[in-house]
């Protein structure tokens, strides 16, 4: 897969999931029932992933040659739930990889 776009998104999906399984999961998992590990493994795989996507983005601006803006918006999706999924619907789609 040397594509940048689908790395991208498979990134995104990545970073997406553990942040919804991090909300939906591991925090009512700890503070509901007391076990503090979900949110100990889960937090730091999405912590990872997040870490991820972030250089993800910086790269996607040198190799795809993503405007401030669209980097500025990646960014944000990955700091609200559902946000890489929509990202991905709305910019992504769009997107072409250059030769």
């Amino acid at each position: 897969m040397r594509d940048p776009i689908k790395q991208f998104k498979v990134i995104g999906y990545l970073e997406g999931i553990s942040f919804l399984l991090l909300l939906g999961i591991a925090m009512p998992l700890k503070y509901m029932m007391g076990m503090d590990m979900a949110v100990t493994i889960v937090g730091a795989a999405h912590g990872a992933l997040f870490v991820l996507y972030v250089a993800a983005i910086f790269y996607m601006m040198i190799r795809v040659r993503w405007s401030l803006l669209t980097a500025l918006l990646a960014f944000i999706a990955s700091i609200v739930p559902f946000g890489p999924f929509i990202f991905d619907a709305k910019i992504l789609k769009h997107q072409e990889t250059p030769a």
